[in-house]
């Protein structure tokens, strides 16, 4: 066998090892796409059911309620009834919405997001204002708004003490950009290498949310900035509007 057989031999391993790399890469890709959108499902599943839960619970409370303001008629005690119906328009708005930004995208999102963290024990601290339309495409806000959110829930639960937890959202127009800061407890173990974050998360692949809301940013010409100190995580997002 001459010499220029051994590299032909050699050059279609070289080929088939490429090949299959390639194939691995692209299925474990794949994976994780669909993980990706599996956990996302998830969490959207954990949300409704976590607003539904509250709603069927007043609704059970319904004959209750109605029962409860009639004695209070036969009564007389209309300061007792006054007090009784605040009560239960604060539990309704609870249900109701969190946040009225001014557009339904972030609204629809950070809503559904701040109610399962309310159901988590999570303090919130909200307040957010976005024109009704944006350059930004509404499946890239869910995207940044759904993974900051869900991160910073995930964060703010490896906080021991529940009274301890909080979630701080900061939405608002500024300069002709969209500014988001998102602010969060956290008990983790954080390490920055470079732009790149990396927590105590078990996985290789634990940073794929991260990954997605930076590319996403990136497809804008977006900024974002990431800061951990004292227990507080927090992240910095600019589009332009």
């Amino acid at each position: 066998m001459t010499i220029w057989h051994l590299i032909g031999i050699a050059a279609v391993v070289l080929v088939l090892i490429g090949f299959t790399g390639f194939m691995l890469m692209q299925k474990h890709y794949e994976k994780k796409l669909f993980e990706s959108n599996e956990t996302l499902v998830n969490f959207h599943v954990e949300e409704v059911e976590s607003i539904y839960k509250q709603m069927r619970g007043w609704r059970h409370d319904y004959k209750n309620h109605i029962q409860a303001m009639k004695a209070y008629l036969e009564l007389n005690q209309l300061e007792e009834l006054e007090s009784y119906l605040d009560e239960l328009d604060e539990d309704l708005v609870s249900v109701d919405t969190i946040i009225k930004s001014g557009n339904v995208m972030v609204d629809a999102v950070l809503n559904s997001k701040l109610t399962l963290a309310q159901s988590k024990n999570i303090t919130l601290h909200a307040k957010a204002q976005v024109p009704a339309r944006i350059a930004v495409q509404d499946v890239d806000l869910g995207v940044i708004l759904g993974n900051l959110l869900s991160n910073a829930i995930e964060g703010s639960q490896t906080v021991s003490d529940s009274s301890n937890r909080f979630i701080r959202v900061y939405i608002h127009e500024m300069k002709g950009q969209l500014y988001i800061n998102i602010t969060n407890t956290m008990e983790q173990k954080i390490k920055k290498t470079g732009t790149e974050i990396l927590t105590t998360k078990k996985g290789k692949d634990h940073g794929f949310g991260l990954k997605r809301i930076d590319k996403t940013v990136a497809k804008y010409d977006g900024y974002i900035n990431r800061q951990f100190e004292e227990g507080v995580f927090a992240t910095e997002v600019t589009l332009p509007l």
